[in-house]
């Protein structure tokens, strides 16, 4: 008997071509029917060709109100953005607009020379730094000097008149802490030169003056019920008494933010003898100011004073000549406050006082005002700084 020879490959040779034929056809019909059987639940499932976008639960989803970013210009290609190094989700605070108030670009409060200095800690201070931040606040106008005295030791004072300072309890290191802790919060300080050229009897210098002959005939009734004495800046003593002054002052702190001096910088219409003092007081102005930026490049000059017009008609302030770096226009006369407005638009920005907060919310939504100061009429500026958000919301 031969051997049994066994079949090679499938053995479809074997199979009738027919059938052949109807095994194809009922493929491709269940390929196409796959779905409708529901064979498919009997697969493992399929592999994605892409990772699914992770969607957080909803308790941890952070809504964002962000502004649609702005379209990229045509043309030349830009840069591929490089991963932020940072979380991608941001707290709503961080992101939250800035208030028009937050807007503006010095918000700034008038702090007296003996406000945060007669004894007070550096603890204090930076505590009240802080607080004023709190309370929207990105700019300390504080009193350096007044009534004829320094509000810090000076070898200038000590050498011209004999005395170190103002009477007065302060720290040696109390400006040095106010600066500091305003730049740490992002703030700034500009030394107030408060009262300027004019003294009254209680100044510690008063008597020296007098006897050195140093003062103005006469006396400046500029505020009701206030005797002030102007000293002569034509005097070239006195002319470099002040230069020297100021000098020492930004050298001594050169990371003073700016100098403001305000309307007691000139001489008041109604002093006798009717002298027209406008162009020796706009050169011994712009001498100063030389000097300053001379010793000290980066500290800004300013000025608060009255309206171009008034400051020249009734204090020989010919300010516009002056070479300022900022000029802020005063209102605190509420009856012309609305004909200021229109010269504050024009300048660096406006002072009103505690009294005029009412006015604060006009102010701040008005986009040509630039800057707001506030004076405190009652000396209490913590107080008048708390009043800020009755009338203009601010963020914490």
């Amino acid at each position: 008997m031969s051997p049994k020879k066994e079949n090679k490959g499938c053995g479809c040779g074997s199979i009738p071509v027919s059938l052949i034929i109807v095994l194809l056809g009922l493929s491709a019909w269940g390929l196409t029917h796959l779905n409708k059987l529901k064979i498919s639940k009997l697969l493992p499932d399929a592999q994605p060709k892409t990772m699914p976008l992770l969607t957080p639960a909803p308790s941890q989803i952070t809504i964002v109100n962000e502004p649609l970013p702005p379209k990229l210009p045509t043309g030349k290609p830009t840069a591929k953005p490089q991963a932020s190094p940072f979380p991608i989700a941001l707290t709503q605070q961080a992101l939250s607009p800035q208030t028009a108030w937050e807007r503006k670009q010095i918000r700034g409060i008038y702090l007296s020379r003996y406000q945060i200095t007669n004894n007070a800690s550096e603890q204090t201070i930076r505590e009240r730094v802080r607080y004023y931040r709190s309370q929207g606040i990105n700019t300390m106008i504080h009193g350096v000097w007044g009534n004829g005295c320094t509000m810090y030791l000076s070898d200038v004072m000590q050498q011209t008149l004999g005395y170190k300072s103002c009477p007065n309890q302060f720290r040696e290191q109390w400006l040095e802490w106010l600066i500091d802790e305003a730049h740490k919060q992002g703030m700034q300080v500009h030394a107030y030169f408060e009262k300027g050229i004019k003294i009254d009897r209680n100044s510690p210098i008063f008597d020296l003056a007098v006897s050195r002959g140093w003062l103005v005939p006469g006396i400046d009734k500029t505020y009701a019920g206030i005797d002030q004495y102007v000293l002569d800046v034509e005097i070239p003593a006195v002319a470099n008494f002040f230069k020297k002054i100021a000098v020492e002052f930004v050298q001594k702190y050169p990371t003073i933010d700016a100098v403001q001096w305000d309307d007691y910088l000139g001489y008041y219409a109604g002093l006798p003898g009717k002298i027209d003092r406008t162009a020796r007081l706009t050169t011994f102005v712009r001498q100063m100011r030389a000097d300053i930026k001379q010793a000290n490049p980066i500290v800004s000059f300013d000025l608060c004073h009255h309206n171009p017009y008034w400051g020249k008609r009734y204090f020989a302030a010919d300010w516009q000549r002056w070479n300022l770096d900022r000029v802020f226009i005063q209102t605190y006369n509420d009856a012309n406050f609305n004909q200021e407005i229109t010269y504050a638009e024009k300048y660096a920005g406006i002072a009103i006082s505690e009294q005029q907060l009412y006015r604060l919310k006009a102010l701040v939504n008005n986009p040509k005002i630039k800057s707001v100061l506030i004076f405190s009429d009652s000396g209490k500026p913590e107080a008048t700084a708390a009043l800020i958000q009755r009338f203009t919301p601010i963020s914490h």
